[in-house]
């Protein structure tokens, strides 16, 4: 097996992905090595060198064309990976499609789903398994993946549940969309929301499945929540921003989960913000986001 270690982050062209390549390659080794990926060849080529030419870098970096809506592709990576390096040490699923406030949620539903959703579950999936002892997978979410921000008719769908029930949960939300029974049915409008309950409850069903041998081998399995940071995806939802983060300081806590030298049973399989672990069954609807957003 490799001695080196191996970290991965996806949607890592821009914002708070790539600040998390950045602080990765600055804490880990010279014979480390850190994958940047995203859809396209020259974005994540052009990164990777602007990376490595930072003068705190001192991890290598390289770029991995990878788009996350393709589950067979990161299936085929995580193989490849462990072929060629024995697993990974690192992995953290942060892509995400761009929303405006404008734009129709329902319109942008599918494509939302698959980037933040189905590709988490992949991810979760195909490189679970080639994790090694020790390792940190972490899937970035948000605060309002707590659960109590869902209508309370909805909580049995996500509340306990296995991968393979939030994933039914999710392809149910979808569906409601297309047949325009959605709101009826106690979905939000805003995809944001069930997005985000629904990563965070897929990252507490992998996690319930792993705990005592992944505890046992101080390795982490969990969600983060990096706070509010000011990217070109967040901007346009809020309208003030002085307490917001920029990528590098949000990246920072998350950066610092990761190189824990103990793992906190109190993280394992929730949902971290800024050190601590959020309650699962906190959190209140977000009406005010319905009233502005097209359907």
């Amino acid at each position: 097996m490799n001695a080196s270690r191996i970290a991965l982050v996806t949607g890592a062209n821009q914002g708070l992905g790539r600040a998390l390549v950045e602080g990765l390659a600055a804490r880990m080794n010279p014979d480390d090595l850190v994958l940047l990926t995203g859809r396209s060849h020259q974005r994540v080529t052009d990164a990777a060198r602007e990376v490595t030419q930072l003068p705190g870098t001192r991890a290598r970096v390289e770029g991995r064309v990878l788009d996350v809506t393709d589950t067979d592709a990161i299936a085929h990576l995580a193989e490849d990976l462990r072929a060629r390096y024995g697993g990974v040490d690192v992995v953290i699923s942060n892509a995400i499609a761009r929303l405006l406030p404008e734009e129709s949620q329902a319109e942008r539903a599918d494509e939302f789903i698959d980037v933040s959703n189905t590709a988490a579950h992949a991810v979760l999936r195909s490189f679970g398994p080639a994790l090694r002892p020790g390792g940190r997978l972490l899937v970035v979410a948000s605060s309002l993946g707590t659960l109590g921000h869902l209508n309370p008719r909805l909580h049995h769908l996500f509340d306990g549940a296995s991968l393979d029930q939030v994933e039914c949960a999710i392809e149910s939300w979808r569906s409601a969309i297309h047949n325009k029974t959605a709101e009826e049915a106690g979905w939000p409008r805003w995809l944001n929301v069930p997005s985000k309950v629904a990563q965070v409850a897929a990252v507490r069903a992998v996690a319930a499945e792993r705990r005592e041998h992944d505890l046992a081998t101080g390795t982490l399995v969990a969600a983060v929540c990096p706070g509010m940071v000011d990217t070109a995806t967040s901007r346009p939802w809020f309208s003030d921003f002085s307490q917001a983060q920029s990528p590098a300081q949000a990246a920072g806590a998350v950066l610092d989960l990761i190189s824990a030298e103990h793992v906190d049973p109190a993280f394992y399989g929730e949902l971290v913000r800024l050190g601590k672990a959020l309650p699962w069954h906190d959190g209140t609807p977000p009406v005010e986001q319905d009233r502005i957003l097209r359907p």
